[in-house]
């Protein structure tokens, strides 16, 4: 026993790092381990198919006026390991069911001197890793003020990364492909203006951050189950290759306020050597928790249009009146305004959006620019803003209840706060009231512009708690949420599917702005839309903005065809047909597609994918045996080559396909596009050239 002993004292003196727990996949591709090094600091790190993919990488919390925090110090009293193998079913998604396998590791840790418990969990997935800090109740540990998470990736090289500028406030950047080392001389570059914006780093960058090695493996960085806890950003040791948690501060600088018994969110890695697995990835939805709405019928996914674009344009204007400067609600007289002629949320004009909806099949409309207030709604501090129940005097909200409701079509709040976030609380019950009341099942609330409590940012946990509040109390009046500018998704649909969309991203609207990247949505998929679906309102057909604003000199850097695609590879149950309704009337052919394509599905299959480069996906309708199949194409002209083994055999399909032409190009022809049709089997094999900013879309019908 003595030799024993000697031994093992050897081998602890010897190396840095003592006694392992080790964790595999389920499917044996993953390993993760979990050690204490010197002076009790824990670490863990993770091997991909016997190649690592994250270096040992410290754990720990920096704790606001305590001398130790929760750093080091620590020795294990306990390990345990659990499996878990479930299938559940979404209430909506891109498949009809999700399988939620993993095996577990807890680890128990006691800190010396102090005698706090802090628990790890450790959640290996066959996709990748999900790890979390739990403080159990204890006599030590109740209230904690977190100065800082001290959570570590570190990379094993100068990899390539596809990242956005890390900011308290927004997410509206185009994507800088570049190594690690070249962030921060790329930095300036990168960070593009915004209304409201707050960088930290010369080399922080936001979550979901995806990486690609120059072996051929792919990385995701995230976080799951953000609830009650700020937003994680990533900075970046340049010198050592080191990702660190970066959370968002409050007004006072504090970065988290905790009382135990809590479990901080999940920390997500997400790893494949085929980028189609990142996407197919499910892992962030498996680590929330299940669905908290007992009765989920009257949650439907929408297909709409809107009176949004024409305003984004400039063609026309959310305000009623130019007459006044400076609005108080309740005391402003609008009855003596002069209206503008410019203000789009009229009854007669929705009344035209309603029929459009009605004769194509869409579900609904959604009218911005139709309550009080727009005339002084920016800019100024202002915290009773909105009243969200008060209309314009040309805007009838019963009339239009009603002419909607004969023609069956729903239509869609717009609550926009202004970021005077105490105001909308002020506000919710009776503003979600007054849209149970006149037959509005969804609303798309926002957040533009500096928040007011002031000093609060967007993705602090002050914040995070209201996007919570007020999708919570959605649910309790059966509404349906889009939140624009709201905190990135993080897998909180699983819960409450009552959140079908987010904007939370650089969409659309910034094509009307001067633009966004060609190769813009081949990148969105591996990033912002593995927390949950966007509300990227594609569909455009008219590329050239000084058609619809003359003093806007804009250009959509995408193809009709590439825009078609959009309704298949941007996953979401919220989706748009964003364009005027005349814009579609001059291409009646191609609107064809956004009439026939689903925004449900029982099945999907991703068929090609690299980021940045390409993505081309098929799915299946819900309940039906069609399919609909979607690329995007990056910068460089590209041909595509799928199969469709997917098809059931034995059947034959009718596949119209929707494709570029010879000469499109997203610049300099945008509106060049073929459709044609073939009969298809599970046999066949598609051939198709996707031009620069292109793609194409394919409908695929059982004869």
């Amino acid at each position: 026993m003595k030799k024993i002993f000697f031994a093992i004292a050897v081998s602890i003196l010897l190396f840095p790092r003592v006694i392992a727990q080790q964790l595999k996949s389920p499917n044996g591709d993953f390993t993760m381990e979990f050690t204490l090094m010197d002076n009790g600091i824990p670490v863990y790190n993770l091997s991909y198919k016997d190649q690592e993919v994250i270096k040992p990488s410290k754990l720990g919390l920096e704790l606001k006026n305590d001398g130790k925090s929760l750093l080091n110090g620590f020795s294990i009293t306990d390990t345990q390991t659990t499996t878990f193998d479930d299938t559940w079913v979404p209430v909506w998604g891109e498949v009809n069911e999700i399988r939620n396998r993993y095996n577990e590791l807890e680890v128990h840790l006691k800190q010396e001197g102090t005698e706090r418990v802090l628990r790890l969990r450790f959640r290996l997935f066959d996709d990748g890793l999900g790890f979390r800090y739990e403080f159990p109740e204890q006599p030590g540990l109740t209230y904690v003020v977190i100065k800082e998470e001290r959570t570590q990736f570190a990379m094993t090289g100068d990899h390539t990364a596809f990242w956005i500028p890390g900011d308290y406030d927004t997410q509206e950047y185009d994507y800088t492909e570049s190594k690690l080392s070249e962030i921060r001389g790329k930095m300036e570059a990168a960070i593009t203006p915004n209304v409201s914006q707050t960088q930290f780093s010369p080399t922080g960058v936001q979550t979901s951050l995806m990486i690609k090695t120059d072996t051929g493996i792919y990385i995701n960085l995230h976080e799951a189950a953000l609830i009650d806890y700020p937003c994680m950003h990533l900075n970046l040791d340049d010198t050592n290759m080191v990702f660190q948690s970066w959370l968002t501060p409050d007004a006072r600088g504090d970065k988290g306020y905790i009382q135990a018994p809590f479990e901080t969110p999940w920390r997500t890695i997400i790893v494949s050597d085929d980028a189609r697995d990142i996407l197919s990835s499910k892992m962030t939805l498996n680590l929330n928790e299940p669905c908290k709405i007992p009765d989920t019928s009257w949650i439907k996914p929408v297909k709409y249009v809107g009176v949004w674009w024409e305003m984004i344009t400039g063609k026309s204007s959310w305000s009623y009146t130019n007459d006044f400067p400076s609005v108080k609600l309740g005391k402003t007289d609008y009855s003596k305004a002069s209206p503008n002629g410019t203000h789009a949320a009229n009854t007669e004009h929705v009344k035209e959006y309603i029929d459009f909806a009605a004769e194509n099949g869409f579900d609904g409309v959604l009218v911005e620019g139709w309550n009080q207030g727009w005339e002084d709604w920016f800019g100024n501090s202002k915290d009773y803003v909105f009243d969200f129940v008060t209309p314009y005097p040309d805007f009838d909200v019963e009339e239009i209840h009603q002419y909607a409701k004969s023609k069956g079509v729903k239509m869609i709040m717009h609550h926009e706060t202004s970021g005077a976030v105490r105001n909308y609380e002020r506000h919710l019950d009776k503003a979600y009231q007054f849209m149970n009341d006149h037959g509005y099942e969804a609303v798309k609330s926002g957040y533009v512009g500096d928040i007011i409590p002031r000093g609060e940012y967007h993705y602090g946990q002050w914040l995070v708690n209201h996007y919570q509040y007020a999708l919570e109390k959605a649910a309790e009046y059966k509404v349906m949420v889009n939140a624009h500018e709201a905190v990135r998704p993080t897998g909180i649909s699983r819960t409450y599917p009552n959140l079908i969309g987010n904007e939370s991203a650089r969409g659309t609207e910034y094509q009307a702005f001067g633009g966004n990247k060609p190769n813009h949505v081949t990148v969105l998929p591996f990033t912002r839309l593995l927390g949950g679906p966007m509300d990227y309102t594609p569909g455009i057909f008219e590329m050239n903005i000084s058609k619809l604003n003359p003093e806007n000199t804009s250009h959509v850097n995408a193809t009709i065809a590439n825009q078609l695609a959009l309704y298949v590879t941007m996953y979401s149950p919220l989706q748009m047909a964003a364009d005027l309704p005349e814009n579609y009337k001059r291409f009646p052919d191609a609107f064809q597609f956004i009439k026939d394509v689903p925004v449900d599905w029982d099945d999907s299959k991703y068929l090609e994918a690299e980021p940045g480069r390409y993505i081309t996906v098929a799915r299946k309708e819900k309940g039906a045996s069609n399919w609909f199949v979607g690329n995007v194409n990056g910068n460089e002209t590209r041909t595509s080559k799928i199969k469709l083994d997917f098809l059931e055999k034995g059947k034959k399909y009718t596949a119209t396909i929707y494709a570029d032409a010879s000469d499109a190009h997203y610049k300099t022809n945008p509106q060049a596009y073929t459709i044609s049709t073939k009969t298809v089997t599970y046999r066949s094999l598609l051939k198709l050239r996707s031009a620069s900013g292109g793609g194409y879309a394919i409908s695929i019908i059982e004869k």
